[in-house]
């Protein structure tokens, strides 16, 4: 059976570590629940001054209340995703080879060659 050659795990493709995925989200987190204090601040501040337009001030405020802690929770939740080229290469090696290892003869099948000599 045909083994795929060793490559080597680039660095730069290594995943994120947990801690540092935490942090993100948890900074994440804060940043969308800030912007909902905020809407629920400028929202008061609009009815105290009977701001033109209150109409439509209030219920964008009053939105942003409500569909952000929601959109919070998710992302806070999120996990990141799944590595594409894994899944990439498995499928490309897979349909790579269209014949089986066992259906070619002996000289059409992979095989090492050792030298004796350096």
């Amino acid at each position: 059976m045909k083994h795929q050659a060793y490559q080597p795990i680039l660095i730069t493709d290594a995943s994120r570590s947990q801690d540092d995925q935490l942090n993100s989200r948890q900074r994440r987190y804060v940043v969308m629940m800030s912007i909902r204090a905020g809407c629920l601040i400028a929202g008061a501040i609009l009815v105290g001054v009977k701001a033109p337009l209150l109409w439509l001030w209030l219920p964008l405020c009053g939105l942003g209340m409500i569909l952000i802690p929601w959109l919070a929770v998710l992302l806070a939740n999120d996990r990141p995703p799944k590595e594409e080229h894994r899944l990439a290469n498995r499928f490309q090696q897979r349909h790579r080879d269209e014949t089986p290892p066992m259906s070619l003869t002996a000289e059409e099948r992979p095989h090492k060659v050792i030298d004796a000599e350096p």
